[in-house]
């Protein structure tokens, strides 16, 4: 609820975007990629990608 408040956007918008099912249109996207970007700063450990675990599908198709 806090991202989504941050971003300017529902709950529900925030769980499609990390689902993959939708990408944030601008300009949510800019908003999202900062805080997104912020929080890795501040908590990198949690950045780190956990092996075997799911990512959104990519652009191309390719997760």
């Amino acid at each position: 609820m806090e991202v989504a408040e941050a971003v300017g956007v529902q709950r529900l918008a925030i769980a499609r975007w990390e689902l993959g099912q939708v990408q944030p249109r601008r300009p949510h996207r800019a908003v999202y990629i900062h805080l997104l970007r912020r929080l890795a700063e501040r908590f990198p450990e949690a950045a780190q990608l956990d092996e075997g675990m799911p990512t959104p599908v990519s652009e191309r198709g390719s997760g």
